[in-house]
């Protein structure tokens, strides 16, 4: 018996010694998990509960602004929240405290949409990309799903979607780590497109930059510039293989995108959102009559006169949780309801 449980005691050792020799940090402090096909690329959570009081008090400071909109606020979690192991706990802050934080920060007349457990009711679904430091469009769907039953409005089932496809899809871990286990580890990137008629129109924005002055005074200006609004294709169709497969929606960022549904309850939508909330628009077609979404870096308009332009009457903030602990975040949502409306903006 002595020796049969020192046999088992040398087997558990080196099966712990094997697992904990697949866990590592790499450039940028990202956190690897496992090897070969099933790798896994995490990016560390470092925000502070100070920028998440800030994050608070702006989301509250809209729902002053506008007393007659429902705001609601989701602060999505990175990845390191739900699949982060034990042994590498020391490298990254938890994120369920911080998350925990803004929304306990909020007003009692903002509503919370806290996704972190139904993300983690999902977690053994390819709910979060492996090779890129975005969500994967099921993950959005099951969130988006959550904020439908808050905003008590309707909402259509995954099984009445057309299911796309985009094979040996790495995304942005290979660049932010340069680690070739990433490149080596494809994914498929699999994202929904709703069987019901939908218009869309967007303003592009552009940076410019531009050298001025003379010999030693020559310095580098830049400014945002904003397109004529045009119709457009929401989804934007990528070859297997290409990187920037997650820019299937609103073909990425640098845009304020409006979409007309066919749905007619008098709820008009707007969206305040990172890159993360780009895939959390078409899973509401159903559920809003209009949906218009903002970008947190990308937005030239008065967002008082566009409340009021477009008659909204919802409004939910979509950050992840390492956008919403960033003060830039916070500064930007402060200056839009107070900016005036332009086609051209000096930014530093």
């Amino acid at each position: 018996m002595t020796r049969l449980l020192l046999i088992l005691l040398i087997l558990h050792l080196s099966l712990s010694t094997s697992s904990s020799q697949q866990v590592r940090r790499v450039r940028n402090g990202i956190i690897l998990v496992d090897t070969g096909r099933t790798m896994r690329a995490i990016e560390p959570f470092k925000g502070s509960f100070e920028n998440g009081s800030a994050y608070a008090r702006i989301v509250n400071k809209y729902k002053q602004t506008f007393p007659d909109v429902n705001v609601y606020c989701m602060v999505i979690p990175n990845a390191v929240a739900l699949y982060c192991p034990d042994t590498a706990k020391t490298w990254t802050q938890s994120e369920r405290p911080a998350i925990r934080h803004i929304l306990s920060s909020l007003s009692a007349d903002v509503k919370p949409v806290d996704i972190l457990d139904t993300l983690l009711a999902h977690v053994e679904e390819p709910i979060y990309s492996r090779t890129d430091h975005h969500w994967a469009p099921l993950g959005a769907h099951y969130a988006a799903r959550h904020f439908a039953e808050v905003a008590a409005v309707p909402f259509t089932d995954l099984s009445e979607y057309e299911p796309h496809v985009i094979h040996d899809y790495v995304g942005s871990m290979w660049t932010f780590s340069r680690d070739r286990a990433v490149k080596e580890a494809p994914e498929d990137f699999v994202y929904y497109v709703p069987r019901t008629d939908f218009s869309a129109t967007r303003i592009t924005y552009k940076k410019v930059s531009q050298r001025v002055g003379r010999k030693k005074r020559r310095h580098t200006v830049s400014w945002l510039t904003a397109s004529e609004p045009e119709t457009f294709s929401f989804f934007r169709d990528y070859e297997d293989g290409s990187s920037a497969a997650y820019c299937t929606f609103m073909g990425g960022d640098t845009n304020t995108t409006s979409v007309v549904t066919q749905t007619k309850n008098n709820r008009r939508l707007l969206i305040l959102k990172d890159s993360y909330g780009n895939a959390l628009p078409s899973n509401l077609f159903s559920s809003f009559e209009e949906i218009h979404v903002i970008d947190c870096r990308y937005f030239l308009q008065n967002i008082v006169e566009f409340v009021k332009a477009h008659a909204i009457t919802d409004i939910l903030f979509a950050n992840n949780l390492i956008h919403a602990s960033a003060a830039k975040t916070t500064e930007a949502y402060e200056r839009y309801l107070t900016q005036k409306s332009t086609t051209r903006h000096a930014i530093q």
